[in-house]
């Protein structure tokens, strides 16, 4: 029987990312894989300093779907920010371990997205994959938590018997050193090809549609604000997702007219992509989301909508006629085009796709020989 661990930087909830995909389908493929999904620790701390109320971690729970007795969650708590306690990643580290123990995972498999979680790989010497999916080294932040970011990637880069990167362009800033395995993002193709009745909550008229994570690392609040603005009130601009923007950008985006709606489980999406008329991407370019493959380029392709998006990584470089690349200061007048100009369209997919599927092999190849390299040690 194969362990895992994987500590990842979202939660195991209805909506799905790149690890969770991946898992699944692993677990599908290897009755014999175990795996204990850590998600991000909670931070109660933070949460009174941000003025949010705060939230605990709770110990192992079992995830019934997609394999019954063969999945695990955790979610550790961390009471105290490093500068007060120096031992705080020590004691995240422990109660990994602890709960990994707890299931009797003695020697599994770590598979790591956040590179500050070096230090457990550093003192149980489980052999390490890092996943990188996102370039935080590049992401706007304070300069003494991009050093310690840094110094941890360095060493995880060291550490690692296996590197992935789901981007060319990640590929290059963190294979300069060491070989790594491009394993891109995909799309769950035959979810996205049966046709899915309209959500009750999609505005009435024309929307255009944004599906991700509205992050101020990710989303232009002034392009979505203006846009909103160019479609008046006969359309509307719609966001599916979780709002991370804060209550200021928020306020002013309901006031330009966007619709926020919200997190949607995975399982609803495809509803809104296949009956929204025009599908976006109002990012901001920059070096964080240079190193982006987005998800949601496989998505909005597998539902062949009309798509308009800034020159961003992945949407800049495909070469698909459905896809519209605009600058900022022409991107809602573009929109606004598109939407006027949409078409109706038969609700079941027929863009090119990229099945998770493929992407779960890769993967698999990838943890087969981290794990006969520690037979063969």
């Amino acid at each position: 029987m194969t362990d895992l661990v994987v500590l990842s930087l979202e939660r195991w909830d209805r909506v799905w990312r790149r690890n969770q995909h991946l898992v699944a389908g692993l677990l599908r493929a290897d009755p014999s894989l175990r795996v204990l999904f850590v998600e991000p620790a909670a931070d109660p701390t933070h949460d009174l300093a941000s003025r949010r109320r705060p939230s605990l971690g709770r110990g192992v729970q079992e995830v019934g779907d997609p394999a019954p007795g063969r999945l695990w969650t955790v979610r550790p708590t961390k009471w105290l920010p490093r500068r007060v306690d120096r031992r705080a990643d020590q004691r995240l580290a422990t109660a990994v371990e602890r709960a990994a123990a707890s299931l009797g995972m003695r020697h599994p498999l770590l598979w790591i997205n956040d590179p500050g979680a070096v230090g457990l790989a550093e003192r149980t010497g489980w052999p390490t994959l890092y996943d990188v999916t996102d370039d935080w080294l590049a992401a706007d932040r304070p300069e003494g938590e991009r050093a310690r970011a840094a110094a941890n990637e360095a060493r995880l880069l060291e550490l690692a018997g296996e590197v992935v990167v789901c981007s060319r362009e990640l590929g290059r800033r963190k294979g300069a050193d060491r070989p790594v395995t491009l394993i891109p993002n995909g799309v769950d193709a035959a979810a996205y090809r049966e046709p899915a009745d309209r959500p009750a909550d999609l505005p009435e008229g024309r929307t255009a549609l944004y599906l991700g994570t509205a992050h101020p690392d990710r989303v232009d609040v002034d392009l979505c604000e203006a846009t909103a603005r160019e479609l008046g009130e006969a359309d509307t601009l719609v966001l599916v997702g979780p709002n991370l923007l804060g209550t200021e950008a928020t306020l002013r985006l309901r006031d330009a007219g966007v619709e926020l709606l919200g997190p949607r489980a995975s399982d609803h999406v495809v509803g809104y992509l296949q009956h929204a008329d025009v599908l976006v991407v109002p990012h901001v370019v920059t070096p964080f989301t240079d190193s982006l493959d987005p998800i949601k380029l496989y998505e909005y392709q597998a539902v062949g909508r009309p798509v308009v998006s800034t020159p961003v990584a992945g949407f800049r470089d495909v070469d698909d006629p459905r896809v519209t690349i605009a600058d900022a200061a022409a991107f809602p007048g573009v929109v606004a085009a598109a939407l006027a100009a949409a078409q109706p369209f038969p609700h079941g997919a027929d863009g090119p796709t990229s099945d998770w599927s493929e992407r779960v092999a890769a993967m698999r190849a990838v943890l087969d020989r981290l794990d006969g390299g520690r037979d063969t040690a």
